[in-house]
């Protein structure tokens, strides 16, 4: 993938920074592999907004993706590229021997053409999906099951990998791009290689008008509310909190910085073998 920039002619052109989708070789989804998605606008079952600043946006499909990789030992060639409006990652469209077609997350540097397989015993090369204890150590993966068949829950946005680090115990230790150390069962599947669109973070939408094309409606912070609207409105002027010092919090009161909300005793730390980096005090 590349970027491409405008000639600044107007102010939304000049910081805008968008991907060439040069990459992209098919532009509608595999009819088979898609359903609907109804948009909720930021509103639950009962009709309340639960998720603030959402709404509007361009209709999608949803693109039924096989991060389970149900078709192993069977060798799938890459027929496509195609564009997922729900995710930040490219899609392959694979095509089995069989005529059946799935999806799968693009890694970096597949192209149409491209053979890849799944199984317990395959070449590790870029896209193939192997148990973690059949994967040499050091190399990049993405697409992590967190449990054997599960189907894959980590590093699956643009960009992303991890990389194999050592192995003990029935388990393997995988080191993540936060710099998070945590163990994973062996058995559990993962795809070589990393996630395809790396420049997905370099792009710049230029205009607010792209945003909202996203769902994205605008936000306003607390401080310029009113009092009734939010616990850090009111005051005359520029005040933390109407007059006195507030810490940032959201509308409902939780602290917004430095308040950890991860739940004490969750099962899951037992596998974590050391936490992300945590930024130094200065």
């Amino acid at each position: 993938m590349s970027l491409k920039t405008f000639r600044p002619l107007t102010p939304a052109a000049r910081f805008k920074v968008l991907p060439d989708f040069k990459e992209i070789t098919k532009d509608k989804p595999e009819k088979s592999l898609t359903s609907p998605l109804k948009k909720s606008g930021g509103r639950n079952n009962n009709g309340r907004m639960t998720m603030r600043h959402r709404g509007g946006g361009h209709k999608r499909k949803y693109r039924i993706i096989d991060f389970k990789r149900f078709y192993r030992d069977v060798v799938a060639e890459v027929i496509a590229i195609e564009y997922d409006p729900n995710r930040s990652a490219r899609l392959a469209l694979l095509q089995y021997p069989d005529g059946i077609k799935t999806y799968i997350l693009a890694p970096a540097g597949i192209e149409v053409g491209a053979k890849i397989i799944a199984g317990d015993n395959v070449d590790p090369k870029v896209g193939n999906a192997l148990p973690l204890k059949s994967i040499p150590l050091g190399s990049a993966i993405h697409n992590i099951e967190i449990t054997p068949g599960r189907g894959a829950q980590m590093i699956r946005s643009a960009g992303s990998q991890a990389i194999l680090a050592s192995r003990e115990d029935g388990y393997v230790i995988v080191k993540l791009a936060s710099g998070e150390t945590r163990r994973i069962n062996e058995n559990s599947y993962a795809t070589l290689g990393q996630v395809g669109n790396t420049d997905h973070m370099n792009v710049s939408s230029g205009k607010a008008g792209r945003t909202r094309w996203l769902g994205r409606r605008p936000h306003v912070r607390g401080m310029v509310m009113n009092p009734v609207d939010h616990p850090m409105g009111g005051g005359q002027g520029k005040s933390k909190g109407g007059g006195g010092r507030h810490h940032p919090m959201s509308p409902w009161g939780q602290l917004a910085k430095g308040f950890k909300t991860r739940r004490k005793n969750k099962p899951s730390d037992r596998f974590i073998v050391q936490r992300r980096k945590v930024k130094s005090k200065k």
